[in-house]
């Protein structure tokens, strides 16, 4: 099935092995060349077990939050703080100062400006381990603070994490209170607001909301404060996302704070329950809550606030998670925000199979631990399609409350090359993942990573939705995928489901013919994937595909490769930057799909990636071309330099015959 739909991305009138002569037949045993050892090298990374997991990097922010957590878990005495975790609090401030940028920022993604919240953190990280403020570099961060519109500039979430500790003020914060457990939302029934916020979102608002309620403050070191870093010329106030409803919810936030004061304890009492209760039946079978990093924090500070002694089985366990997300040195500590075996073993598995480098032994294995992690067990998702039955995967090595569309259509693609030791049970689990696919679909034809109509957009206004990730909307890339995983498997056009989410890409192409990539850095992430999915759809509009090539003609850099800053997010268009072996890979693999497998631009691309090849057989790359949240958190997924130069590579190897 894999190698008939890999024949037809390319045009109609692809060249036959025989006729691709001279230069761009040594161009193209090139690759086939650069492949085969780009596969050798990645399937020498595979786990004993089966499973591929590259590192996940993200900015400092990270690194500091651990230090305000250090903070809440072992408070200052007598205004000396002193935690037992002192040595490696060192390493994590040597980690945060040799980020420092020359300006005295820090950034989110390499090559970035500096950002207002992560040079606030990390200034404010140093500053509680010991460093004065007239330490050089401390001293030009407080400068560049400044320059960025002062502490007042920064969002809520970290407005709310300096305010545990009374180093920003409680009355600007938003107020999370844990009677949203009670509120209904869209569904219509107590609590059902929850469930109209993204899934990330809401692992983060109600460990926070039991914070809020009962966590108090806590002291800094003596003599700290924050005060330096405020602007002068900007007010204390909560952020402004509305002109009509942000005045509304400012007044709600009001009254919010004096039922805080003055309100009905037993109600209080009883929301804070079941937040409890929600938080730690979501931390069971689960690598912490939401298995990643934010939520994790919180659930421990919310544990620690309810008073649960230090040797309690699910603080201890909540520690033990969330620990397991750092890697510690001699020098130096850094933290992944989540782990991503799910993702790397299946896209590793589909490159190796798709370009024929298969080792039996080795898919067999990553078929064999894929198999192992299907999720078994309704999640959140089932509030919304409450007649679905579980099916698919999570992201992360466990995590069953939270499968996602993206990672199960990606281990569908996967499972395609990869046949199971139990062959008629492969076949159970993938039909189940097909049924919960589909049954995931949105009403306006789009899937999204974790929910299905995710889309209550009075969300968007509230004062902490701030960190642009409120809701989880449809977006071409996800769709994209979708439509591949299920064409491949045997839908076609005719099909409602192919129909409807055709309708949707086609709808959302920009006038320059790309598509926005909500979780890769961007229009050409978003425009690879929407094409891959059209033509595996097999769309007749031939126009959409040719916009999209020429778009990703005219974003080629003079060196041959591709590259696309986060900045595009921020602009809302393709911003350039640097050539990237996986963007350079994105945009050839999208020239494959609209049938421009053989125009000058891509064998200047194809040339790119075989120039820069290493010799252990992967690229280099140290740009951050992974998105979390857009404008806000960027990553740097460490195995996409192997499988997805190896993937296109292999496929023009393909084509020529070798």
């Amino acid at each position: 099935m894999g190698t008939n739909w890999t024949s037809s991305t390319f045009n109609r009138r692809v060249a036959q092995p025989g006729q691709i002569v001279g230069e761009r037949r040594a161009l193209f045993a090139a690759a086939h060349d650069a492949s085969r050892r780009s596969a050798s090298s990645l399937i020498s990374l595979q786990q004993p077990d089966g499973h591929w997991c590259g590192e996940l990097l993200a900015d400092v922010s990270l690194e500091a939050d651990y230090i305000l957590l250090q903070l809440w878990l072992h408070p200052p005495i007598d205004g000396a703080w002193n935690p037992p975790s002192r040595p490696r609090l060192e390493k994590v401030c040597r980690r945060i100062l040799s980020q420092q940028m020359p300006d005295g920022g820090w950034h989110i993604f390499p090559d970035g400006p500096a950002d207002v919240n992560a040079t606030v953190k990390a200034y404010t990280a140093l500053r509680l381990c010991g460093y004065i403020p007239d330490f050089e570099p401390l001293r030009r961060a407080r400068s560049r603070v400044l320059d960025l519109g002062g502490l007042q500039a920064c969002n809520s979430y970290t407005r709310i994490n300096l305010s545990f500790f009374g180093l920003y003020p409680r009355k600007y914060v938003p107020t999370i209170p844990p009677e949203l457990m009670l509120l209904p939302g869209g569904s219509l029934y107590p609590g059902g607001v929850l469930y109209e916020m993204a899934s990330w979102t809401r692992a983060i608002v109600v460990p926070l909301s039991i914070v809020q309620a009962v966590g108090g403050i806590r002291p800094a070191p003596a003599g700290i404060d924050l005060n330096e870093l405020l602007h002068s010329g900007n007010n204390l106030s909560m952020p402004k996302r509305d002109r009509i409803l942000s005045p509304i919810f400012h007044q709600v936030d009001r009254l919010l704070k004096l039922w805080e004061r003055r309100g009905h304890r037993d109600s209080r009492i009883a929301a804070i329950r079941l937040a409890e209760r929600w938080m730690l039946e979501r931390c069971r079978n689960a690598d912490g809550l939401g298995a990643i990093y934010p939520s994790m924090m919180y659930s421990i500070m919310a544990l620690e606030a309810l008073d649960y002694p230090k040797d309690h089985p699910d603080l201890v366990e909540a520690i033990a998670k969330f620990d397991r997300l750092f890697t510690e040195t001699e020098e130096s500590l850094y933290f992944q925000p989540c782990f991503s075996p799910v993702w790397d073993t299946a896209y590793a598995a589909f490159a190796l199979g798709e370009t024929n480098h298969l080792d039996p032994a080795a898919q067999r294995q990553a078929a064999d631990w894929l198999m192992a992690r299907e999720v078994r067990r309704r999640g959140d998702w089932s509030v919304k399609r409450p007649h679905l039955h579980p099916g698919g995967w999570a992201f992360e090595y466990s995590n069953e409350h939270y499968p996602d569309i993206d990672d199960t259509a990606m281990v569908l693609l996967a499972l395609e090359h990869c046949q199971a030791s139990r062959p008629e049970q492969q076949a159970v689990v993938e039909a189940r993942a097909m049924a919960w696919l589909k049954g995931m679909q949105s009403q306006d034809g789009g899937f999204a990573a974790f929910d299905a109509d995710n889309d209550w957009g009075v969300l968007n206004s509230i004062p902490f939705s701030d960190h642009n990730a409120m809701l989880d909307p449809t977006c071409p890339d996800i769709t994209g995928r979708v439509l591949e995983a299920l064409c491949r498997r045997g839908l076609s056009h005719s099909d409602p489901i192919v129909h409807n989410a055709v309708n949707f890409l086609l709808k959302a192409q920009e006038q320059n013919g790309s598509w926005y990539g909500r979780w890769g850095v961007n229009y050409l992430y978003g425009t690879f994937l929407a094409l891959r999915g059209l033509r595996a759809a097999d769309s007749p509009d031939l126009n959409v595909f040719r916009k999209a090539a020429d778009f990703v003609q005219s974003t080629q850099n003079l060196d041959g490769g591709w590259g696309e800053s986060c900045m595009s997010y921020e602009a809302n268009r393709f911003i350039a930057a640097p050539s990237t072996p996986s963007q350079t890979a994105w945009a050839l693999l999208g020239l494959l799909s609209a049938g421009r497998h053989d125009c000058a631009s891509a064998e200047r691309g194809l040339r790119y990636l075989v120039d820069t090849q290493e010799e252990d057989g992967a690229w280099s790359e140290s740009l951050a071309t992974g998105t979390g949240f857009p404008n806000v958190f960027y990553l740097r997924y460490t195995l996409y330099r192997h499988y997805f130069p190896l993937l296109v590579t292999g496929l023009y190897g393909r084509m020529a015959g070798f």
